[in-house]
């Protein structure tokens, strides 16, 4: 297995990144052995592959572009293939269509979604679609001065893109057909104000969406109508200890594949927050609180088994290794750590 990492690399980042980073993955230790870095790339900070596992892509964080990259099947490498605008400032999300002709892209501060055809060879077409984001800003003076789409996934049926808004604390639901974006029956849920929705994730088997709240360091909990695309709230729960009292931005979730778990990073508490699902409801109950092993966890990602996390510690330069345990889904130490400028992103290819 091979995991793809994507770090900042500019100095109006403070970055010490050198592009996308390609490691070996120990299926059995969750170890990483470095493989290829491919530098002269400008914040390569979101990543996304095919299905077939042959193509990778990378938004350029603080740009206005979107890169598409050949991938060795055997060696796992990677090589350049070309590369288009998205018509916006700072992409920070990219989601590709279950056809995998399409792929949609958040522009984080010029508030729009774009949408770029994917050639038959796997190279990027010019965009075909911009679609403006609009609504009252929140009210964190600093954060939330105008519409912020922040992530863009498509839910488990494939037929709509959830968009959390960080700047107008709202989670948008659009239907994905013939390669456009249009509202989805019910468009938006309202958030709590000032919350910052940022990331969502879905439950594997049931229609619940979960929502990541940058601001106030929350997630909510959300069915899913499949039918109508449409997002609705059910409870919200802090993912702090409530032993710490200082700042703290949340930034990554993602549920366990066997639905049993979910997993928030915490940038300020430096942890990853570990919280039980309820089976029969869907309801969250924090069980654990664990150190990240460095500092400014902006991302983590889980193996596809689910017996290891990797959390790249964007401030620490690191990527530390965790085990799951398979019973509680609690997160324990491996000693597996590297060094990684200003890691951002990783997805995994078998």
């Amino acid at each position: 297995m091979f995991a793809y990492v994507g770090s900042r690399t500019t100095r109006e980042r403070n970055a010490r990144g050198d592009g996308i980073s390609v490691y070996r993955c120990d299926p059995v230790t969750g170890a990483l052995e470095l493989v290829q870095v491919l530098g002269d790339l400008l914040n390569p900070s979101f990543l996304a592959l095919n299905k077939a596992g042959d193509r990778l892509y990378a938004v350029h964080g603080d740009s206005e572009e979107i890169s598409a990259f050949a991938v060795d099947r055997s060696t796992g490498r990677i090589a350049f293939i070309n590369r288009q605008r998205t018509q916006g400032k700072n992409p920070v999300h990219l989601a590709l269509d279950p056809t995998g002709c399409f792929v949609v892209v958040s522009n984080h501060i010029t508030s729009s979604l774009a949408v770029l055809p994917i050639e038959a060879d796997g190279s990027l077409g010019g965009l075909t679609q911009l679609l403006k984001l609009e609504g009252e800003p929140g009210p964190h003076r600093k954060e939330q001065p105008f519409a912020k789409p922040h992530f863009n996934p498509f839910d488990p049926s494939g037929r709509y893109v959830i968009v959390p808004d960080k700047g107008i604390d709202k989670v948008f639901s659009f239907r994905f057909s013939d390669g456009q974006l249009s509202p989805a029956e019910v468009p938006q849920m309202l958030a709590r104000e000032g919350s910052g929705p940022r990331h969502v994730a879905f439950h594997p088997k049931q229609p619940w969406a979960y929502v990541i709240n940058e601001l106030d360091s929350t997630l909510t909990a959300c069915t899913l109508d499949a039918a109508t695309g449409r997002v609705t709230p059910f409870q919200i729960t802090s993912g702090l200890s409530d032993r710490y009292t200082g700042n703290s931005r949340a930034s990554e979730i993602e549920v366990h594949p066997n639905g049993l778990t979910l997993y928030a990073s915490n940038r300020g508490e430096d942890t990853i927050a570990v919280l039980a699902i309820d089976d029969a409801t869907g309801r969250l109950q924090l069980i654990q609180s664990m150190p990240c092993g460095g500092k400014t966890p902006r991302f983590f990602a889980l193996t596809p088994d689910g017996c290891f996390m990797h959390v790249l510690n964007e401030d620490s330069d690191t990527i530390v290794t965790m085990a799951v345990d398979a019973q509680t889904g609690k997160l324990g130490a491996t000693g597996h750590s590297l060094l990684c400028g200003s890691p951002v992103c990783m997805v995994f290819r078998a």
